[in-house]
């Protein structure tokens, strides 16, 4: 298993260059931080609204 695991390392690192992997993460994290935000303003608009109601 390790064998396979080292050949997948070997083969990215030659097929892949370092600007398109760091640009991967990069692109996923701003899409996991806009989804983050989008929620976190959700439930805040959900309390405000549930608190506005009493």
């Amino acid at each position: 298993m390790k064998k396979a695991s080292y050949l997948l390392l070997v083969v990215l690192a030659f097929t892949l260059s370092s600007c398109e992997i760091i640009g991967g993460i990069f692109k996923a994290g701003v899409w996991t931080g806009l989804i983050a935000v989008a929620l976190v303003l959700g439930l805040i608009i959900f309390f405000i609204s549930r608190t506005g109601r009493k």
